[in-house]
Protein backbone atom coordinates (compact mmCIF):
# COMPACT_ATOMS: atom_id res chain seq x y z
CA UNK A 1 0.00 0.00 0.00
CA UNK A 2 1.08 4.00 -0.78
CA UNK A 3 1.39 6.30 1.66
CA UNK A 4 -2.32 7.52 1.64
CA UNK A 5 -3.22 3.73 1.76
CA UNK A 6 -1.37 4.03 5.34
CA UNK A 7 -2.49 6.71 6.55
CA UNK A 8 -6.02 5.42 5.70
CA UNK A 9 -5.44 2.25 7.64
CA UNK A 10 -3.98 4.48 10.46
CA UNK A 11 -7.04 6.79 10.60
CA UNK A 12 -9.77 3.68 10.11
CA UNK A 13 -7.95 1.46 12.99
CA UNK A 14 -7.76 4.75 15.77
CA UNK A 15 -11.73 5.23 14.77
CA UNK A 16 -12.48 1.65 15.19
CA UNK A 17 -10.52 1.26 18.42
CA UNK A 18 -12.28 4.09 19.36
CA UNK A 19 -15.55 2.75 19.02
CA UNK A 20 -14.43 -0.45 20.10
CA UNK A 21 -13.97 1.56 23.76
CA UNK A 22 -16.76 3.47 23.67
CA UNK A 23 -19.04 0.47 22.99
CA UNK A 24 -17.46 -1.30 26.08
CA UNK A 25 -18.02 1.75 28.11
CA UNK A 26 -21.52 1.62 26.99
CA UNK A 27 -22.18 -1.90 27.58
CA UNK A 28 -20.79 -1.92 31.16
CA UNK A 29 -22.06 0.84 32.30
CA UNK A 30 -25.02 -0.12 31.05
CA UNK A 31 -24.94 -3.54 32.98
CA UNK A 32 -24.07 -1.67 36.12
CA UNK A 33 -27.48 0.64 36.34
CA UNK A 34 -29.84 -2.59 35.24
CA UNK A 35 -27.84 -4.90 37.64
CA UNK A 36 -27.99 -2.39 40.69
CA UNK A 37 -31.26 -2.08 39.66
CA UNK A 38 -32.29 -5.56 39.92
CA UNK A 39 -30.73 -6.10 43.09
CA UNK A 40 -32.08 -2.70 45.12
CA UNK A 41 -35.77 -2.94 43.81
CA UNK A 42 -38.27 -4.29 45.72
CA UNK A 43 -40.23 -6.15 42.90
CA UNK A 44 -37.00 -7.96 41.62
CA UNK A 45 -34.71 -8.92 43.61
CA UNK A 46 -35.80 -7.45 46.58
CA UNK A 47 -32.37 -6.63 48.72
CA UNK A 48 -33.22 -2.83 49.24
CA UNK A 49 -29.93 -1.92 50.94
CA UNK A 50 -27.91 0.49 48.98
CA UNK A 51 -25.72 1.29 51.79
CA UNK A 52 -24.60 -2.76 52.24
CA UNK A 53 -24.46 -2.98 48.36
CA UNK A 54 -21.81 0.26 47.82
CA UNK A 55 -20.13 -1.58 50.55
CA UNK A 56 -19.47 -4.66 48.66
CA UNK A 57 -18.20 -2.96 45.88
CA UNK A 58 -16.11 -0.95 47.43
CA UNK A 59 -14.45 -3.91 49.44
CA UNK A 60 -14.17 -5.46 46.32
CA UNK A 61 -12.32 -2.93 44.30
CA UNK A 62 -10.12 -2.47 47.76
CA UNK A 63 -9.17 -5.99 47.45
CA UNK A 64 -8.57 -5.90 44.02
CA UNK A 65 -6.57 -3.17 43.95
CA UNK A 66 -4.55 -3.88 47.24
CA UNK A 67 -3.77 -6.92 45.57
CA UNK A 68 -2.51 -5.82 41.95
CA UNK A 69 -0.46 -2.82 43.88
CA UNK A 70 0.93 -4.55 46.88
CA UNK A 71 1.37 -8.14 45.93
CA UNK A 72 1.65 -8.74 42.30
CA UNK A 73 3.29 -5.30 42.09
CA UNK A 74 1.87 -4.89 38.43
CA UNK A 75 0.83 -1.17 39.15
CA UNK A 76 3.21 1.58 40.75
CA UNK A 77 1.42 3.85 43.20
CA UNK A 78 2.45 7.67 42.78
CA UNK A 79 3.96 9.66 45.48
CA UNK A 80 1.34 10.75 48.45
CA UNK A 81 2.32 11.94 51.65
CA UNK A 82 -0.02 11.93 54.77
CA UNK A 83 -0.74 15.11 54.37
CA UNK A 84 -1.95 15.16 50.73
CA UNK A 85 -3.80 12.30 51.58
CA UNK A 86 -6.13 13.91 54.21
CA UNK A 87 -6.43 17.44 52.04
CA UNK A 88 -6.94 15.58 48.85
CA UNK A 89 -8.07 11.98 49.08
CA UNK A 90 -9.89 12.38 51.87
CA UNK A 91 -12.62 14.61 50.83
CA UNK A 92 -13.05 12.52 47.41
CA UNK A 93 -13.30 9.70 48.79
CA UNK A 94 -16.40 11.43 51.52
CA UNK A 95 -18.44 12.81 47.99
CA UNK A 96 -17.97 9.54 46.23
CA UNK A 97 -19.28 7.39 48.91
CA UNK A 98 -22.27 9.99 49.41
CA UNK A 99 -22.46 9.96 45.64
CA UNK A 100 -23.15 6.08 45.22
CA UNK A 101 -25.13 5.85 48.15
CA UNK A 102 -27.24 8.52 46.92
CA UNK A 103 -27.69 7.28 43.50
CA UNK A 104 -28.05 3.17 44.38
CA UNK A 105 -30.85 4.89 46.96
CA UNK A 106 -32.41 6.47 43.94
CA UNK A 107 -33.05 3.32 42.44
CA UNK A 108 -35.31 1.58 45.26
CA UNK A 109 -37.68 4.66 44.50
CA UNK A 110 -37.64 5.56 40.90
CA UNK A 111 -37.30 4.29 37.65
CA UNK A 112 -34.20 3.51 35.11
CA UNK A 113 -35.78 5.49 32.91
CA UNK A 114 -36.81 8.71 34.78
CA UNK A 115 -33.25 8.64 36.77
CA UNK A 116 -31.31 8.67 33.42
CA UNK A 117 -33.23 11.83 32.18
CA UNK A 118 -32.07 13.65 35.85
CA UNK A 119 -28.99 12.48 35.33
CA UNK A 120 -28.78 15.02 32.25
CA UNK A 121 -28.47 17.83 34.79
CA UNK A 122 -24.72 16.76 35.70
CA UNK A 123 -23.31 19.87 33.29
CA UNK A 124 -25.14 22.16 35.02
CA UNK A 125 -23.88 21.28 38.41
CA UNK A 126 -20.56 20.92 37.29
CA UNK A 127 -21.01 24.36 35.43
CA UNK A 128 -22.23 25.97 38.53
CA UNK A 129 -19.74 24.34 40.95
CA UNK A 130 -17.07 25.28 39.30
CA UNK A 131 -18.05 29.09 39.41
CA UNK A 132 -19.18 29.02 42.97
CA UNK A 133 -15.16 27.10 43.42
CA UNK A 134 -14.03 30.21 40.36
CA UNK A 135 -12.31 26.93 38.74
CA UNK A 136 -14.29 28.31 35.66
CA UNK A 137 -15.64 31.74 34.33
CA UNK A 138 -19.40 33.04 34.57
CA UNK A 139 -20.60 33.22 30.98
CA UNK A 140 -24.20 34.20 30.26
CA UNK A 141 -24.56 32.10 27.19
CA UNK A 142 -23.17 28.75 29.18
CA UNK A 143 -25.97 30.01 31.94
CA UNK A 144 -28.77 30.28 29.26
CA UNK A 145 -27.64 26.68 27.92
CA UNK A 146 -27.66 25.37 31.37
CA UNK A 147 -31.23 26.88 31.94
CA UNK A 148 -32.49 24.98 28.97
CA UNK A 149 -30.87 21.45 30.01
CA UNK A 150 -32.73 22.04 33.94
CA UNK A 151 -35.99 23.36 31.96
CA UNK A 152 -35.91 20.05 30.10
CA UNK A 153 -35.38 18.21 33.36
CA UNK A 154 -38.17 19.84 34.70
CA UNK A 155 -40.88 19.27 32.34
CA UNK A 156 -39.55 15.58 32.28
CA UNK A 157 -40.04 15.41 35.86
CA UNK A 158 -43.30 17.07 35.74
CA UNK A 159 -44.84 14.26 33.03
CA UNK A 160 -43.11 11.39 35.19
CA UNK A 161 -45.91 9.00 36.31
CA UNK A 162 -44.45 7.62 39.29
CA UNK A 163 -42.86 10.52 40.87
CA UNK A 164 -41.71 9.80 43.87
CA UNK A 165 -39.87 12.92 45.93
CA UNK A 166 -37.98 11.43 48.35
CA UNK A 167 -36.22 9.23 45.09
CA UNK A 168 -35.95 12.55 42.99
CA UNK A 169 -34.36 14.53 46.27
CA UNK A 170 -31.83 11.58 46.52
CA UNK A 171 -30.69 11.38 42.63
CA UNK A 172 -30.38 15.24 42.76
CA UNK A 173 -27.76 15.02 45.85
CA UNK A 174 -26.54 12.76 43.80
CA UNK A 175 -26.25 14.54 41.37
CA UNK A 176 -24.63 17.66 43.22
CA UNK A 177 -22.30 15.32 45.12
CA UNK A 178 -20.92 13.80 42.06
CA UNK A 179 -20.12 17.00 40.94
CA UNK A 180 -18.34 18.48 43.52
CA UNK A 181 -16.19 15.44 43.52
CA UNK A 182 -15.20 15.65 39.45
CA UNK A 183 -14.65 19.61 40.55
CA UNK A 184 -12.29 19.00 43.47
CA UNK A 185 -10.62 16.35 41.62
CA UNK A 186 -9.33 19.12 39.47
CA UNK A 187 -8.70 21.42 42.29
CA UNK A 188 -7.13 18.91 44.71
CA UNK A 189 -5.31 16.29 42.43
CA UNK A 190 -4.89 17.22 38.72
CA UNK A 191 -3.85 20.77 39.73
CA UNK A 192 -1.39 19.27 41.67
CA UNK A 193 0.48 17.31 38.55
CA UNK A 194 -1.51 13.91 40.21
CA UNK A 195 -3.07 11.80 37.70
CA UNK A 196 -3.91 8.47 39.22
CA UNK A 197 -4.73 5.60 37.03
CA UNK A 198 -8.34 3.24 38.21
CA UNK A 199 -5.76 0.96 39.97
CA UNK A 200 -4.21 3.28 41.85
CA UNK A 201 -7.15 5.95 41.93
CA UNK A 202 -9.80 2.70 44.04
CA UNK A 203 -6.05 1.89 46.05
CA UNK A 204 -6.42 5.04 47.97
CA UNK A 205 -10.20 6.43 47.17
CA UNK A 206 -11.72 2.47 47.78
CA UNK A 207 -10.74 2.13 51.34
CA UNK A 208 -11.75 5.89 52.42
CA UNK A 209 -14.73 5.66 50.77
CA UNK A 210 -15.47 2.06 52.63
CA UNK A 211 -14.93 3.89 55.75
CA UNK A 212 -17.33 6.42 55.53
CA UNK A 213 -19.89 4.67 54.49
CA UNK A 214 -19.26 2.20 57.80
CA UNK A 215 -20.76 5.29 59.77
CA UNK A 216 -24.76 5.34 58.05
CA UNK A 217 -24.71 1.35 57.97
CA UNK A 218 -24.39 0.84 61.33
CA UNK A 219 -26.96 3.25 62.02
CA UNK A 220 -29.78 2.39 59.43
CA UNK A 221 -29.20 -0.82 57.79
CA UNK A 222 -26.73 -2.83 60.17
CA UNK A 223 -30.03 -3.61 62.37
CA UNK A 224 -32.35 -4.49 59.76
CA UNK A 225 -29.67 -7.15 58.51
CA UNK A 226 -29.45 -8.34 61.88
CA UNK A 227 -32.89 -8.97 62.43
CA UNK A 228 -33.46 -10.43 59.25
CA UNK A 229 -31.83 -13.85 59.72
CA UNK A 230 -33.38 -15.59 56.73
CA UNK A 231 -31.04 -13.54 54.48
CA UNK A 232 -28.35 -15.62 52.80
CA UNK A 233 -25.18 -13.74 51.06
CA UNK A 234 -25.61 -14.59 47.19
CA UNK A 235 -21.99 -15.19 46.53
CA UNK A 236 -22.91 -15.16 42.43
CA UNK A 237 -25.08 -12.10 42.15
CA UNK A 238 -22.98 -10.00 44.43
CA UNK A 239 -19.49 -11.23 42.96
CA UNK A 240 -21.02 -10.63 39.40
CA UNK A 241 -22.57 -7.22 40.25
CA UNK A 242 -19.02 -6.19 42.09
CA UNK A 243 -17.06 -7.56 39.16
CA UNK A 244 -19.10 -5.17 36.33
CA UNK A 245 -18.29 -1.96 38.88
CA UNK A 246 -14.73 -2.80 38.71
CA UNK A 247 -14.48 -3.30 35.00
CA UNK A 248 -16.30 -0.24 34.91
CA UNK A 249 -13.75 1.64 36.63
CA UNK A 250 -10.97 0.16 34.49
CA UNK A 251 -13.40 1.13 31.27
CA UNK A 252 -13.53 4.63 32.52
CA UNK A 253 -10.05 4.94 32.59
CA UNK A 254 -9.58 3.29 29.22
CA UNK A 255 -12.20 5.59 27.53
CA UNK A 256 -10.86 8.98 28.46
CA UNK A 257 -7.50 7.73 28.35
CA UNK A 258 -7.66 6.87 24.88
CA UNK A 259 -10.38 8.87 23.61
CA UNK A 260 -11.37 11.99 25.87
CA UNK A 261 -13.21 12.89 28.77
CA UNK A 262 -15.69 14.61 25.89
CA UNK A 263 -16.26 11.35 23.80
CA UNK A 264 -17.73 9.94 27.34
CA UNK A 265 -19.96 12.56 27.37
CA UNK A 266 -21.43 12.12 23.89
CA UNK A 267 -21.27 8.30 24.54
CA UNK A 268 -22.99 9.07 27.64
CA UNK A 269 -25.81 10.10 25.92
CA UNK A 270 -25.91 7.52 23.61
CA UNK A 271 -26.69 5.02 26.71
CA UNK A 272 -29.42 6.94 28.35
CA UNK A 273 -31.16 6.87 25.18
CA UNK A 274 -30.68 3.07 25.42
CA UNK A 275 -31.34 2.66 28.72
CA UNK A 276 -34.77 4.77 28.28
CA UNK A 277 -35.69 2.08 25.90
CA UNK A 278 -34.44 -0.62 27.74
CA UNK A 279 -36.68 0.38 31.18
CA UNK A 280 -39.74 0.86 28.53
CA UNK A 281 -39.69 -1.90 27.03
CA UNK A 282 -38.33 -4.39 29.06
CA UNK A 283 -38.78 -3.51 32.75
CA UNK A 284 -42.09 -2.02 31.40
CA UNK A 285 -41.44 0.92 33.08
CA UNK A 286 -43.86 3.86 32.25
CA UNK A 287 -42.10 6.51 30.14
CA UNK A 288 -44.63 8.95 28.98
CA UNK A 289 -44.88 11.55 26.19
CA UNK A 290 -43.99 14.54 28.40
CA UNK A 291 -40.99 12.38 29.56
CA UNK A 292 -39.59 12.41 26.50
CA UNK A 293 -40.53 16.21 25.07
CA UNK A 294 -38.86 16.89 28.66
CA UNK A 295 -35.88 14.61 27.99
CA UNK A 296 -35.65 16.25 24.30
CA UNK A 297 -34.98 19.52 25.03
CA UNK A 298 -32.90 18.67 28.34
CA UNK A 299 -30.79 16.32 25.34
CA UNK A 300 -30.44 19.21 22.89
CA UNK A 301 -29.01 21.31 25.62
CA UNK A 302 -26.42 18.71 26.93
CA UNK A 303 -25.65 18.34 22.84
CA UNK A 304 -25.29 21.87 22.48
CA UNK A 305 -22.82 22.22 25.51
CA UNK A 306 -20.56 19.10 24.34
CA UNK A 307 -20.66 21.15 20.79
CA UNK A 308 -19.25 23.64 22.82
CA UNK A 309 -16.72 22.25 24.51
CA UNK A 310 -15.55 20.58 21.21
CA UNK A 311 -15.18 24.02 19.38
CA UNK A 312 -13.41 25.29 22.39
CA UNK A 313 -11.00 22.49 22.66
CA UNK A 314 -10.58 23.15 18.97
CA UNK A 315 -9.57 26.77 19.49
CA UNK A 316 -7.40 25.94 22.12
CA UNK A 317 -5.91 23.18 19.86
CA UNK A 318 -5.24 25.66 16.61
CA UNK A 319 -4.00 28.51 19.51
CA UNK A 320 -1.12 26.14 20.83
CA UNK A 321 -0.81 25.08 16.90
CA UNK A 322 0.04 28.97 16.03
CA UNK A 323 2.18 29.80 19.21
CA UNK A 324 4.53 26.14 18.20
CA UNK A 325 4.54 27.92 14.83
CA UNK A 326 5.41 30.97 16.26
CA UNK A 327 8.03 29.71 18.47
CA UNK A 328 9.07 27.83 15.74
CA UNK A 329 9.63 30.86 13.55
CA UNK A 330 11.61 32.77 16.40
CA UNK A 331 13.34 30.16 17.06
CA UNK A 332 14.94 30.12 13.35
CA UNK A 333 15.16 33.73 12.77
CA UNK A 334 17.74 33.45 15.73
CA UNK A 335 19.56 30.96 14.74
CA UNK A 336 20.07 32.85 11.06
CA UNK A 337 21.40 35.60 13.49
CA UNK A 338 23.32 34.22 15.15
CA UNK A 339 24.82 32.31 12.11
CA UNK A 340 25.40 35.88 10.60
CA UNK A 341 26.72 37.04 13.79
CA UNK A 342 29.60 34.10 14.08
CA UNK A 343 30.13 34.60 9.77
CA UNK A 344 31.38 38.23 10.51
CA UNK A 345 33.06 37.04 13.70
CA UNK A 346 34.90 34.26 11.97
CA UNK A 347 35.42 36.85 9.17
CA UNK A 348 36.90 39.42 11.24
CA UNK A 349 39.33 36.77 12.55
CA UNK A 350 40.43 35.73 9.46
CA UNK A 351 40.92 39.71 8.59
CA UNK A 352 42.81 39.99 11.59
CA UNK A 353 45.03 37.13 10.99
CA UNK A 354 45.97 38.07 7.56
CA UNK A 355 46.91 41.91 8.96
CA UNK A 356 49.67 40.18 11.27
CA UNK A 357 50.56 37.93 8.51
CA UNK A 358 51.34 41.24 6.69
CA UNK A 359 52.84 42.62 9.36
CA UNK A 360 55.22 40.17 10.59
CA UNK A 361 55.65 39.84 6.77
Amino acid sequence: MGKGGAISEGVMKKIILSYTYVSIWIFLSFSVIVYNKYILDRKMYNWPFPISLTMIHMAFCSSIAYLLVRVFKLVETVSMTRDMYLRSVVPIGALYSLSLWFSNSAYIYLSVSFIQMLKALMPVAVYSISVLLKKEGFKSQTMTNMVSISIGVAIAAYGEAKFNTWGVMLQLGAVAFEATRLVLIQILLTSKGISLNPITSLYYVAPCCLGFLCIPWIAVEFPVLKEASSFRFDYFIFGTNSLCAFALNLAVFLLVGKTSALTMNVAGVVKDWLLIAFSWSVIKDTVTPVNLIGYGVAFLGVAYYNHAKLQLLKAKDEEKKASNSQTDEETGRLLEERQVVDNNSNAAAAASSVKKIELQG
